[in-house]
């Protein structure tokens, strides 16, 4: 179970489940830097089943595990599995750089990236035991792609699929300052070449996507356009003036469909590597998402993916986190919904943009018409319009 999968971590790199001595055990890492390989050549190669893993979550079979995962409306907390499956990736990886010579490895790898999570199915039973499956697929020199899959119990004796995700981890050294080298892959068989080749395709689409972002270049002509149509509609036809803007019908104002929260980043909340849990994290962007969408659309909203979510700096313990949702494509029934986290210094007024959250929600009902009003929003229609066609074209 996932107790057993955190255990494991700590015993890996050393950590405590106490404060005081969590501090002390990450001070003594410094002196695994020695332990690290100076290229990824010296170190053997590994096979993909190396590293499979595979956790139940016994909510069948034990009532009290069943609390934490339970919401008001009978369905699991799909904020609790998204931790889950960011500590399932963090063993995974180490499972697979995994050096039976050493007491403690000296690598410190963590999440960078949430690739992608697809939902194959959008209620998750809180009454039948769940399981996770997994192994790495890909490597770089410093990085690491694991894919996860969790089915749940269907019958006696087969299980549904729910879920498919993909995580890309990155290796540092013991003081998570500088990157370091992880075992090669080494395939065997044409279904690990064929997920190798996947890998390698899932880096190149990550390349162009940030060569494209908006925030580098100008949107494309399409998407120009689009933008040009969104401002058409909103003048007033009486008088016909750039200033005057008139919301059309079954329509909410950009600016009008957000929804924030803050966080104080406690000890409790904190990784083996004595900052706060990503998983946490997650959790927390998913669940501000969630009501968002649940507030814009009117109903319940369902998940259908999440996607590309990344880890730009980590969260130190003490932080003040600000979470900001919004609600930036709609379509039909679809609500495309980004969470902006980052963390405030209240001595230095200083703000620092830590994560940001792509969340794709299915509504019972047609839901309004998202309209932006400036050109930033126009941008971050644009954003979530790019986001939510990947995630319907895959």
């Amino acid at each position: 179970c996932f107790s057993l999968v955190r255990n494991r971590l700590r015993e890996i790199v050393g950590a405590s489940t106490n404060w005081s001595d969590h501090q002390q055990a990450m001070a003594e890492r410094v002196s695994l830097s020695s332990m690290l390989a100076k290229s990824q050549n010296d170190l053997p190669a590994k096979r993909m089943k190396d590293s499979y893993l595979e956790v139940h979550l016994p909510l069948g079979s034990e009532p009290q595990l069943r609390e934490k995962y339970l919401t008001f409306h009978n369905t699991v907390r799909f904020g609790r599995i998204l931790e889950d499956l960011d500590s399932l990736a963090v063993l995974i990886s180490y499972s697979h750089t995994y050096n039976a010579a050493l007491k403690r490895s000296p690598l410190s790898i963590v999440t960078a990236l949430v690739d992608k999570i697809d939902m194959r199915q959008h209620i998750i039973y809180p009454d039948c035991d769940i399981k996770f499956t997994g192994h790495v697929t890909w490597v770089g020199k410093t990085s690491i792609e694991a894919k996860m899959h969790m089915s749940q119990v269907h019958t006696l004796t087969s299980y549904a699929p729910v879920l498919d995700a993909t995580f890309v981890m990155v290796a540092r050294d013991p003081e998570n300052k500088r990157a370091a080298f992880v075992n090669p892959l080494k395939p065997e068989g044409p279904e690990d070449e064929k997920l190798l080749q996947e890998g390698e395709a899932n880096k190149s689409r990550r390349v162009d996507l940030s060569t494209a972002s908006l925030l580098k270049v100008a949107p494309t002509d399409e998407e120009r356009k689009i933008v040009h149509s969104l401002f058409l509609n909103t003048l007033d036809t009486k008088t016909v003036s750039f200033r005057s803007r008139v919301l059309p019908p079954n329509s909410v104002w950009m600016e009008d469909a957000k929804l924030k929260g803050l966080e104080i980043c406690h000890p409790q909340e904190r990784n083996i590597f004595n900052r706060i849990f990503g998983g946490f994290l997650m959790r927390k962007a998913y669940e501000l998402g969630w009501a968002n969408a649940c507030s814009f659309g009117g109903c319940r909203p369902s998940l259908v993916a999440v996607d590309d979510i990344l880890f730009q700096k980590p969260v130190e313990i003490g932080s003040l986190l600000l979470l900001s949702s919004q609600v930036c494509y709609t379509q039909g029934k679809y609500i495309q919904v980004r969470v902006h986290s980052e963390v405030f210094d209240p001595l230095s007024r200083q703000h620092n943009t830590t994560n940001v959250f792509h969340f794709t929600f299915t509504s019972d009902r047609d839901v309004p018409n998202i309209i932006p009003n400036t050109y930033g929003e126009s941008m971050l229609y644009l954003d979530g319009k790019r986001h939510f066609n990947q995630t319907v074209e895959n």
